[in-house]
């Protein structure tokens, strides 16, 4: 004789422990990312209870962040998530990003590394590969544009200061400030990021466009070479 496992309902547990209850007794911030996701996908399996399946959607990626890049196609390989649930996480994750992003009719102003570094973090930490960006400002150190010149393994060679200064002329920037992620977390500059941050400096000072600084992306930490004095 066999007997199945018994798997209580959401709806079975204690009030207090219940993940949507909590939210709005103690507050969205007060729930673990396991409660988030649970509330999302609204139900579990036959075998299993939402606050197991969504342990399980966050076991399937080494780290939350890895949320935001998922597709359809990873998310319905989770046992247990089927299409529709997959697009309800898909939207909620869509929407954190976007809400994450300055929504303003005004330009963003850059007046120190940390506002820089605030502008460019939620979308290149969680990046798996180095992008080198470029910020273009104008006199008033309002962003005018955020383009992507290069993509790979950053080195002197490839990201030559024509393809970031032509940009910033198109643009009629009045200064620029440069910023890469370093996948590994660890934002520490290195022989190669020092290099081309002086080579860019010395080309903005020749067409009159200065580098303002050069920002290195971590997992949720920065690095300004500006105020290492690379600059």
């Amino acid at each position: 004789m066999t007997f199945d496992l018994y798997v209580p309902k959401i709806s079975e547990l204690h009030i207090a422990d219940r993940p949507r209850e909590r939210l709005i007794n103690q507050g969205a911030e007060s729930l673990s990312n396991q409660e988030l996701i649970a509330i999302l996908l609204r139900s579990g399996t036959r075998s299993e209870s939402v606050l197991q399946l969504a342990n399980r959607v966050i076991g399937f990626y080494d780290k939350i962040q890895d949320l935001q890049h998922a597709t359809i196609e990873e998310m319905t390989s989770v046992k247990g998530i089927g299409e529709a649930k997959a697009v309800q996480l898909l939207a909620a994750v869509e929407l954190g990003k976007r809400l994450a992003r300055k929504q303003s009719s005004e330009r963003y102003v850059i007046r120190s590394p940390e506002d820089a570094a605030a502008y460019l973090m939620p979308d290149m930490a969680p990046l798996t590969q180095e992008h080198f960006v470029a910020l273009f400002l104008n006199v008033k150190n309002e962003v005018l544009h955020k383009s992507t010149i290069f993509i790979g393994s950053l080195n002197s060679s490839i990201v030559h200061p024509r393809e970031v200064f032509r940009e910033a002329v198109k643009r009629s920037a009045a200064s620029i400030i440069c910023a890469h992620n370093h996948p590994s977390g660890n934002p520490s500059p290195s022989p190669e990021d020092i290099e081309v941050t002086k080579r860019l400096s010395e080309a903005g000072k020749i067409v009159g466009i200065d580098l303002l600084d050069h920002i290195i992306i971590g997992d949720h930490q920065f690095l300004s070479l500006k105020e290492g004095d690379f600059i």
